[in-house]
């Protein structure tokens, strides 16, 4: 019994540490939301002596709004970049796209390559190879085909590529849609995802997802280049960790320790390791703090969503509440789900993911 007792006052213990790093977390990010997020940086270089760019564009087929998101990077206010489109198929809907625009902004420097070049397991850097072998500039921003921007997003990072910054990335954020749907997603990269990344990325943790990133081809290419993250799927994260020095069965399979962390830092679990915790050292009833901890963790994370927003919501707070409501509740399933089969689908191709974050290819025989 000695034991025993050990154990649980052990586990109240970890409860308690729980309850303060999650709500750290919470004040971190929001704070840092409220003082820096949706504010322009202020120039640290003068406007004609910003470093060139090479813009590295992966295109995968087409959506309503892909040629309206790449029209943005072809009226960038900024001195000196290239935009390098990359297409992997030759029969691809994006190349028309393309075209498209590579004649509507004849005086953009501006090239589209068809073809990719097989150098791993990856197909994202599959398809970029080509372009990253001819890019000019020093500095490499790779950006996803979904992303949109202002004329002053590239001004503003390459702002923050100081000398001693090897890699510089954004907190990805959606624009506003209509439908559930819409919603859902909204509150999720409004919500969960900025607490992490943002406190992450004020306790020093590396945490990079690779939808917009610049870096620094030098430093790239010292740690192997592109091709030497080909043999990883979240090839962002990889080269972030070079560089200095997560979708769910992909974190699960880069960093083990994701196994525990991940499942009780979302809400609901949360709550019920820290009430039992509370219970059992204080004597406090378990459902009545599981209730309050979790009607908090909705407040707070509707704040975090405003801040992130910068702005009104195109939903009402009936929608967050129910849209919030679904997320917390599917985050368990998906983390299993994940641990039961770590196999992923990828535009046309199948991976079976191993534990260090590599994966291999599932042939169809």
């Amino acid at each position: 019994m000695a034991v025993l007792d050990l154990a649980l006052e052990g586990l109240a213990i970890f409860g308690l540490i729980l309850f303060l790093v999650l709500w750290l977390m919470h004040f971190m990010s929001i704070i840092y939301t409220h003082l820096h997020l949706n504010k322009k940086a202020t120039d640290k270089q003068p406007y004609s002596k910003l470093p060139g760019v090479s813009l590295l564009k992966p295109l995968k087929g087409v959506d309503p709004n892909l040629i309206n998101n790449l029209e943005t990077f072809f009226e960038l206010d900024y001195p000196k970049y290239e935009v390098l489109l990359c297409v992997q198929d030759h029969d691809d809907p994006a190349i028309d796209v393309c075209k498209k625009l590579l004649g509507k902004y004849p005086n953009i420097d501006a090239r589209l390559f068809i073809g990719g070049k097989k150098v791993g397991i990856n197909p994202k850097i599959n398809n970029l190879m080509p372009a990253y072998e001819v890019a000019k500039y020093d500095l490499i921003w790779i950006c996803d085909s979904g992303i949109r921007v202002t004329p002053d997003t590239l001004t503003d990072m390459a702002n923050h590529m100081t000398e001693k910054v090897g890699l510089v990335h954004g907190l990805p954020y959606v624009a506003d849609r209509q439908g559930f749907a819409a919603t859902l997603e909204q509150v999720y990269f409004g919500t969960s995802h900025p607490r992490t990344y943002i406190s992450a990325h004020v306790t020093g943790f590396k945490c990079v997802t690779g939808m917009s990133c610049l870096m620094r081809k030098d430093v790239l290419d010292q740690a192997g280049g592109l091709i030497a993250f080909a043999q990883y799927i979240a090839e962002d994260y990889f080269m972030a960790k070079a560089i200095a020095d997560r979708w769910a069965k992909l974190r699960i399979n880069m960093l083990p320790a994701t196994i525990i962390c991940e499942p009780i830092s979302e809400c609901f679990v949360a709550s019920l390791i820290i009430g039992w915790a509370v219970h059992h050292v204080f004597r406090w009833d378990i459902m009545v703090f599981f209730m309050c901890h979790c009607l908090a963790w909705f407040i707070f994370d509707y704040i975090q969503l405003r801040g992130v927003q910068g702005g009104p919501l195109c939903f009402s707070k009936l929608d967050y509440a129910v849209a919030w409501f679904i997320r917390e509740s599917m985050t368990i399933y998906i983390f299993l789900s994940a641990l039961w089969d770590p196999t992923i689908s990828w535009r046309t191709g199948r991976y079976r993911l191993r534990c260090g974050g590599t994966a291999e290819e599932i042939l169809d025989v």
